[in-house]
């Protein structure tokens, strides 16, 4: 009994910590997962790293190759632009049903998202700054209500994260820490004005610039 409790912590925990390796760019897109290291350096068995590896294909952050084991997820170029299409269709999507939103206690998960954006900016953790971006995103599409909708949305972001977790020190040298936090800042006040039209002109300015932003 005790090793069924302990079983799905196990896999818990190694999604976690091969998520954030993945999305930090510390593991390479296309480097091999070998389960040998993974079991020794986790320190755990290959039932929960198997299972673990199988919700992060699920999440479209590593891929199984036949004969060649597991490796971390590689995106194209054509890849990374229907992502980048399919994304803005959703968000606008979301935004129409969403705006105005009726009452203002919805707007919970979009500043719990900058709170944390602007502490993780603070500290200078890329990482979880990227990671507030997303939360943020995902709650601005969760405010239409569509479980499904937001499902795809969310798995969306998650690989455009693996993309971007390649450019993260490109992104730092070029942009200053508290720009992501204004742009931000920005579309929650488009969102707690009501107003549809003036969420989508801040969407449309701030995915021109990268998912990050």
């Amino acid at each position: 009994m005790d090793g069924e409790l302990e079983s799905p912590s196990l896999v818990d925990l190694a999604v976690s910590r091969l998520t954030r390796e993945i999305l930090s760019g510390r593991s390479e897109p296309g480097e091999r997962l070998v389960e040998e290291q993974l079991t020794r350096r986790l320190g755990i068995s290959r039932a929960p790293l198997r299972e673990a590896l199988r919700l992060l294909a699920q999440q479209g952050l590593v891929e199984h190759v036949p004969r060649r084991g597991v490796r971390v997820a590689t995106l194209s170029d054509r890849d990374v632009r229907e992502l980048y299409e399919l994304r803005d269709v959703l968000e606008r999507v979301a935004v129409r049903r969403a705006i105005p939103v009726p009452r203002e206690g919805d707007l919970a998960g979009l500043r719990a998202a900058l709170d944390q954006m602007r502490d993780a900016t603070r500290i200078g953790d890329r990482l979880a700054v990227a990671e507030s971006h997303r939360a943020f995103h995902v709650a601005l599409v969760a405010l239409a209500g569509n479980r499904q909708l937001s499902a795809v949305y969310d798995s969306i972001l998650m690989k455009l994260q693996l993309y971007m977790a390649i450019n993260l020190r490109r992104e730092a040298e070029v942009a200053q820490p508290s720009d992501g936090v204004h742009r931000h800042e920005r579309l929650f006040e488009a969102v707690a004005g009501k107003d549809p039209e003036a969420v989508l002109a801040v969407l449309s300015e701030h995915g021109a610039r990268s998912y990050l932003g």
